[in-house]
C-alpha cells in the first residue's frame, strides 16, 4: 500500500471513529418509542422536582439524571441534563464523561471543583451561587463540597443524550474479584501501577466493591 493511500485510510478511519464518539443526527424531529402516546407529556421531565429542593441524605452525594434513560424524547437530541447534590463534604469522585463535555452552573452553596488534561495539569476553582465552569470532554475530573454545615446544589448540561460516566475508582478498584482469570483487574498490578503494597489494594477493593 502506497503512503498516500494508507494516509487515506487512517484519515477515514479517524473520521469514522470521531463520527460514533459524538450522537448521531436523526433524519426526523424526534424519536418516539413505541407504543408511546405523544402529546406535550412526552416531552416534559418531572423528576428533578424533588432534587432541587432541600439536601440529600446526610453524608451521600446524589446525583439526578435526565439522560435519554430516564427521559426518553432526548434520544437524538445531543443534550442532557443532571442534578448534583452535596451534603456537607460530599465529594463526587474523580471521574470521566466519554461523550460529552459538562457545563456545571452552582445553584446553592460553594463547590470545590477541577480536571486534568492530558499534560497531567490540574486545573481547580471555587465555585459560588451562580458561577459556571466547563470540564472538557473525556478528561478526569470532580466536583466537591469543602463546607463543613450547608449543602450544595448544581446542575450540569451535556452535548449528548448519553454522557456516559466512568468512575475512576469503581472501574480501578471494584470491578470484580481480582485473580488471573476473573473479571478484575489483578492486586499486583494495582499495587505496582499505585506504588503500593497488595494489602492496600485488597481494602481499596473491598471498600469499592460492597
Amino acid at each position: 500500500m502506497s503512503s498516500n493511500a494508507s494516509l487515506l485510510l487512517i484519515t477515514v478511519v479517524a473520521l469514522i471513529l470521531s463520527a460514533h464518539a459524538a450522537d448521531p443526527d436523526i433524519t426526523s424531529d424526534f424519536i418516539v418509542p413505541p407504543g408511546t402516546t405523544l402529546n406535550a407529556d412526552f416531552f416534559t421531565f418531572r423528576g428533578f422536582r424533588g432534587s432541587l429542593m432541600g439536601k440529600p441524605r446526610e453524608g451521600s452525594f446524589l446525583v439526578t439524571k435526565a439522560s435519554k434513560v430516564e427521559f426518553p424524547a432526548l434520544d437524538g437530541q445531543s443534550v442532557s441534563l443532571a442534578v448534583l447534590q452535596f451534603p456537607p463534604r460530599g465529594l463526587n469522585p474523580p471521574h470521566t464523561h466519554p461523550r460529552s463535555a459538562e457545563l456545571l452552573m452552582v445553584l446553592q452553596g460553594t463547590l470545590k471543583v477541577g480536571f486534568v488534561d492530558s499534560n497531567n495539569k490540574l486545573y481547580t476553582q471555587l465555585l459560588y451561587k451562580g458561577d459556571v465552569f466547563v470540564f472538557p470532554k473525556g478528561l478526569v475530573h470532580f466536583q466537591a463540597n469543602v463546607d463543613l454545615t450547608y449543602p450544595a446544589v448544581a446542575i450540569s448540561a451535556f452535548g449528548s443524550a448519553n454522557a456516559g460516566t466512568v468512575s475512576l475508582p469503581k472501574t480501578l478498584f471494584g470491578s470484580g474479584i481480582y485473580q488471573w482469570f476473573g473479571s478484575g483487574i489483578h492486586q499486583w498490578i494495582l499495587a505496582q501501577s499505585f506504588k503500593t503494597d497488595v494489602g492496600t489494594t485488597k481494602k481499596l477493593v473491598a471498600a469499592n466493591s460492597a
